[in-house]
């Protein structure tokens, strides 16, 4: 059984991959492309626009990314250790900052600045 989080914004505020995979390469946490809707994909491959689930790689284990018409949810394992739970919570960050939404998750809907003050993130991103 799965973890799941969703970053919640505009569709039109939809951030690319590519945008998403430079902020998080930035700050030294790099990301890789696994799977495009399904379909085996290069680690360096860019998902068309109209994407609608992506499996990304990170050093810690694979995130799944829904795309929905209000936002985009994440999906991990539900017994996800601490450094899958910080790469979780590290695309959802992302997501947010580049998009100005809000992450709802089972606790409720938070800004992306209480999110930063009570997730799991990883050091390079609390810089």
């Amino acid at each position: 059984m799965g973890m799941d989080q969703k970053v919640v914004f505009q569709a039109e505020k939809t951030p690319t991959w590519t945008q998403l995979a430079e902020m998080l390469a930035g700050r030294n946490f790099p990301v890789q492309m696994r799977m495009i809707d399904g379909e085996l994909a290069f680690a360096d491959e860019t998902p068309p626009e109209a994407w609608r689930e992506l499996r990304v790689g990170t050093r810690h284990g694979m995130i799944t990314l829904r795309r929905e018409p209000d936002g985009i949810t994440l999906v991990t394992w539900g017994n996800a250790d601490d450094k899958m739970r910080q790469a979780w919570n590290a695309l959802t960050w992302g997501l947010a900052h580049l998009s100005g939404g809000s992450i709802r998750s089972a606790t409720g809907t938070v800004s992306l600045d209480e999110f930063v003050n009570s997730a799991e993130l990883p050091d390079e991103l609390r810089s």
